[in-house]
């Protein structure tokens, strides 16, 4: 038995070599063929801005996606100058040529006008080159109008992936999301849409609204009104989103890379 164990020994050396060999082919075939698998679980998830804590400051944003129709655009200015507000409006390239000067309404009235990409294509199906392409073509027909350049996009269909996000911030660009959503191109009626957005709205909302949805004009007075007797300042998503160093946690809420977050914090 004795002059048998090396025999023995080696032969499991071998074995275990041989199975080494074949979990490394196996982890380079792995690697080769599947390098977005791999990469993802390595990487932080990207996630553009939904929301914003502004500790003692009760504020929101609200904001209009503009890619088609153009129909109430102005009763919509004519609304929020009734109540003094100003809002963020993401125009579509292709909206903002066709319709320049509603895009010029907006700046005069002291509304931001930012990018919604220049076509509406999906985002996602692009690669990383052609989005920062897609998005400068955008902003160049914007500031075509208001002579500014925007600095915060809404991706087309709210869809994003870690390389969308990652592309657009390389521009010094902010991706916003939002919160709260009226779901007003559903053409809900009035009192659903205002139901939605005043039951969702808390302290750094972003809500989002269409400006060719069919209730919208309906909905919005009531809406306003209710987030000034809340004690909200509404304010445009440029002046609610935090500068300078600063976190953004897995609900894509923003926080100041000073403040110390707590579980209740993101509620």
């Amino acid at each position: 038995m004795g002059k048998r164990a090396p025999k023995i020994f080696l032969l499991r050396r071998r074995y275990v070599a041989l199975l080494a060999a074949l979990a490394l082919s196996a982890g380079i075939f792995y690697v080769a063929y599947y390098p977005t698998s791999v990469s993802a679980a390595a990487s932080t998830r990207q996630l553009p801005i939904y929301s914003v804590e502004r500790p003692g400051q009760k504020m929101c944003a609200i904001s209009f996606d503009a890619a088609w129709g153009n129909e109430d655009t102005q009763t919509l200015i004519d609304i929020l100058a009734k109540y003094n507000i100003h809002a963020t409006f993401f125009v579509v390239g292709d909206w903002a040529e066709k319709y320049p000067e509603s895009v010029k309404a907006l700046h005069e009235a002291g509304h931001e006008v930012m990018s919604h990409s220049n076509h509406h294509d999906h985002y996602n199906s692009l690669t990383a080159e052609q989005i920062v392409a897609d998005v400068t073509a955008s902003n160049e027909r914007i500031a075509a109008v208001t002579g500014v350049t925007p600095t915060l996009i809404r991706c087309p269909y709210g869809e994003y992936d870690d390389h969308v996000i990652a592309a657009i911030r390389s521009m010094g660009m902010e991706p916003i999301q939002w919160d709260v959503d009226s779901l007003d191109w559903k053409d809900y009626d009035a009192p659903t849409i205002c139901k939605r957005v005043t039951s969702k709205l808390a302290p750094g909302s972003i809500v989002l609204f269409h400006n060719a949805a069919l209730h919208t004009p309906e909905a919005l007075p009531e809406i306003l009104t209710c987030m000034i007797q809340e004690g909200y300042t509404v304010v445009p998503i440029s002046q609610l989103i935090l500068t300078g160093d600063y976190t953004i946690d897995h609900t894509g809420r923003q926080f100041s890379a000073t403040v110390e977050q707590t579980p209740d914090s993101t509620q």
